[in-house]
């Protein structure tokens, strides 16, 4: 269940929030007049989503070029070939 607080709670209890980001690795949301306002979070768990899109992107764009027709490497000769670049 989403963590939603008060922008005044933001202000007086900024530690107590930061902590439990940090501590939940979840955002607390934020409202403002009732409405959703701002989304707060953990620097931690922000990199980790922004992780997530950029390899979501780069899987989307190989899955087009599949659909496009591109052929790539078998696994194993890309495999073997880095073993013997790096053992010799």
């Amino acid at each position: 269940m989403p963590t939603i607080r008060p922008i005044s709670d933001l202000r007086n209890h900024a530690n107590e929030i930061s902590e439990f980001c940090r501590r939940e690795r979840e955002p607390v949301f934020i409202t403002k007049n009732g409405v959703g306002d701002l989304a707060v979070m953990s620097i931690e768990t922000y990199e980790q989503q922004q992780a997530l899109i950029q390899l979501y992107g780069k899987l989307s764009e190989a899955e087009a070029e599949i659909a496009n027709g591109a052929t790539g490497e078998d696994f194993f000769k890309v495999a073997t070939r880095l073993r013997t670049k790096l053992h010799g």
